[in-house]
């Protein structure tokens, strides 16, 4: 499966007899797949179908679906108002007494009387509804391919970042793994160095409480862990980036993961070349972050 971004754009136009339409689409980020639908009045009924259809391409985004229909020709007819109609001749018919016409009602008089007869678009049968509303979800079916290939692309040009900004981070780890300052005699001399001054400020230290600091000295020089996890991160970050798909909120989280063995590092460093080092992985680590908020 391909990586997707979550931001594209995708516009698809058509006609169907004498109506012309055009689905646009645009995506931006989102924790979810949020859809919002503009569509012409009477074309309401649409909304279920449009929103199971882009389900099927995506799964995460804010996206705006607008359709426009327009018709390239007028088709009026009018419509009488029965009731009106029925509710003059009954006039007539009541007033036939006291007003002598012995004239038929005329097409002008009756159209002369407000209401009577309504000029409207007409209607299109329910054949030619049935297949424009066939032509136009095929539309939007192409709309939506247009837009996850959009995506496609974008996802492509971020998965080389990513893979990029892992690399760094793994090679940030290594040179942390490698810095002198981790030998074991170098710990060893630190380590002996700090109990001096520790025995110096207080001559009578008990031993357990001898014991004590030096673990607690040991376990502080010791980035064995937050280094091990790096590794580990970086190896799942990769296998996740060749898998592809959505894979987007994995990563989020292994972002954070990056962040706290990035802070330990930093917390527990006592040499400048490793506070430097993890400095710049926290930097590499909010590049990627950030970048990855835009993975479906």
């Amino acid at each position: 499966m391909t990586l997707q971004s979550m931001t594209g754009f995708a516009r698809h136009e058509g006609q169907i007899g004498r109506y012309r339409f055009a689905w646009e689409l645009r995506s931006v980020n989102g924790k979810g797949l949020d859809v919002r639908l503009r569509l012409p009045p009477g074309l309401e009924d649409l909304e279920t179908e449009v929103k199971a259809l882009v389900a099927t391409r995506l799964s995460r985004g804010n996206l705006q679906v607008a359709l426009s229909l327009t018709s390239s020709e007028n088709r009026m007819e009018a419509v009488v108002n029965r009731d009106a109609l029925e509710a003059v001749l009954a006039l007539r018919d009541q007033l036939g007494p006291t007003v002598v016409s012995s004239a038929p009602l005329s097409l002008d008089t009756l159209l002369s009387i407000r209401g009577l007869v309504d000029l409207r678009e007409a209607e299109d049968d329910a054949e030619l509804l049935s297949t424009r509303r066939k032509l136009l979800l095929d539309g939007l079916e192409a709309a939506v391919a247009a837009l996850a290939d959009m995506r496609a692309r974008e996802g492509l040009a971020l998965k080389a970042v990513l893979l990029g900004h892992i690399a760094e981070i793994e090679r940030l780890a290594l040179a942390i793994e490698a810095d002198p300052s981790r030998s074991t005699e170098e710990i060893a001399r630190r380590l002996s160095t700090q109990l001096a001054t520790l025995l110096a400020s207080a001559p009578v230290l008990d031993k357990d409480r001898l014991y004590a600091e030096a673990a607690l000295m040991a376990t502080k020089a010791d980035l064995r862990e937050e280094i091990d996890r790096l590794k580990a991160h970086v190896a799942a970050a990769r296998s996740l980036l060749g898998e592809g798909g959505p894979v987007g909120r994995k990563l989020d989280f292994l972002s954070q993961e990056f962040n706290r063995e990035s802070n330990t590092i930093c917390s527990k460093s006592n040499a400048a070349a490793v506070t430097a080092a993890g400095i710049e992985l926290k930097v590499v680590i909010d590049q990627f972050r950030e970048q990855v908020q835009n993975l479906e």
